[in-house]
């Protein structure tokens, strides 16, 4: 086969540069959960002062998920994400200035610094779907969500590491620099190797075609004035009028719940509870954020091999979702583990198991309306990091009321088994909404 009738790989290195970003992106999010414990001290805060202020972030980005995928539908992927990495990426730095201006709450200011990095990463992972609908075939999209949604495992594992050490040798507020720095140079990268297919200067016919062939949707970013009318009141309540959607919908509100005791209490638990120092808990962190990051992987890959073997969506998308959510409960087990390592091991199986379970970005990108990727992606996200406004606010309130994390587990552990309810009960089959003519 001569060289130029080969598919390129583009979409190969699109899909590596977006995997590193969200790095970045759940990195920033949990600058708090490892710096928050010296941060408290030096700065007096109170356990449901903590939860508030982990909760900051959640609340501005759930109630801008809507907007975030609407301008993305408008104005185009690169320009709206571009800009969000910068803008979070210098809110984060901020974060480490605050105590240093006399008369200013230190809660309230990080409480509103928070809220704005939220604001600011509102169109992420809407974009991260836009991007993955436009670049990859159906066949594709269940690994390649995976690999990017897996990046929520990967940034602990890289980073947690990084950010107790730097807690640990120069100070809480170093933590906040250091990856505001990072989220600079990640938003110069995108802004160089980001294009949609059609206009990507290294993509060849034979790949372009071959995505296209498969459902991949390339002339995204080019279609106008169609994508600007987008938005509208009708379509918002066409999506929120699916009983399938709101399924969707509320199983990622659970799942997101696992996920946002990770990267919000859990280095504390381990501090408070289990008695590790603060290099401890970031080095321990990073075990069951590796397991997460493997089972991401794996459950793209098994729903992928599921779906061109047996040709059922449904199958593909549900099966390992149920595997890996009865595989998350193990966390309630954590309330009788007598040992540090044994929690561990028991986070790290839970972590892989919600790693395998978390394909609700390739069930998204298999059901919006392609008239509607980034609203549909805005809606499915809000609803999702909901979790990030109870989870830690509902943990910090039954630590000061009990002493304790065990119901806290608990109320983790139960959100699992709500997920499988969500996909089997309420979802039904799994299939594009259409929207009429």
């Amino acid at each position: 086969m001569p060289a130029s009738s080969r598919p390129s790989h583009v979409r190969f290195r699109i899909i590596v540069l977006i995997f590193l970003i969200t790095s970045i992106n759940y990195a920033d999010r949990a600058t708090f959960s490892i710096a928050g414990n010296a941060a408290s001290v030096e700065l007096g805060l109170d356990p449901v002062a903590t939860g508030f202020i982990l909760s900051a972030f959640a609340w501005a980005y759930a109630l801008a998920q809507i907007p975030g995928g609407a301008l993305l539908d408008r104005f185009g992927t690169k320009r709206i994400y571009a800009g969000a990495i910068a803008i979070w990426s210098l809110l984060t730095a901020a974060q480490g200035l605050v105590g240093f201006v006399p008369g200013l709450s230190a809660v309230a200011t990080l409480f509103v610094l928070r809220f704005l990095v939220g604001l600011a990463e509102a169109p992420s992972f809407p974009g991260n779907a836009r991007l993955v609908a436009a670049w990859f075939p159906g066949s594709e999209r269940g690994t390649a969500s995976a690999i990017f949604n897996s990046a929520q495992y990967f940034s602990l594992v890289a980073f947690a590491p990084l950010m107790g050490w730097l807690v640990h040798s120069y100070g809480w507020r170093s933590v906040f620099w250091v990856m505001g720095a990072l989220g600079l140079i990640g938003a110069a990268t995108f802004v160089r190797y980001i294009h949609s297919p059609v206009r990507h200067p290294a993509i060849n016919a034979a790949e372009l075609a071959h995505i296209a062939a498969g459902g991949g949707l390339v002339h995204m970013e080019e279609r106008g004035a169609e994508t600007t009318r987008a938005f509208s009141w009708d379509n918002l309540g066409r999506l929120l009028g699916s009983r399938m959607m709101l399924g969707i919908y509320l199983g990622q509100y659970c799942i997101n719940v696992l996920t946002y005791f990770f990267v919000t209490w859990f280095p504390i638990y381990l501090v408070k509870e289990r008695g590790l120092n603060i290099l401890e808990a970031g080095f321990a962190a990073a075990a069951p954020a590796l397991c997460g990051f493997v089972g991401g992987l794996a459950g793209g890959f098994l729903s992928d091999r599921i779906l061109k073997r047996t040709g059922s969506l449904d199958r593909a998308r549900k099966i390992p979702l149920v595997i890996g959510m009865l595989l998350a409960t193990l966390i309630i087990a954590c309330v009788w583990a007598d040992s540090e390592t044994l929690v561990v091991v028991l986070m790290a199986v839970a972590f892989f198991g919600k790693g395998i379970a978390s394909l609700g970005w390739a069930v998204m990108a298999d059901v919006a309306p392609k008239q509607l990727a980034g609203l549909s992606g805005g809606v499915f996200n809000m609803f999702g990091n909901i979790a990030g406004i109870v989870t830690p606010i509902v943990v910090g309130f039954i630590v000061a009321a009990t002493g304790s994390f065990d119901w806290a587990l608990v109320f983790v552990g139960a959100h699992c088994l709500l997920t499988i309810f969500a996909f089997l009960v309420i979802v039904g089959p799994i299939r594009r909404l259409e929207l009429p003519a």
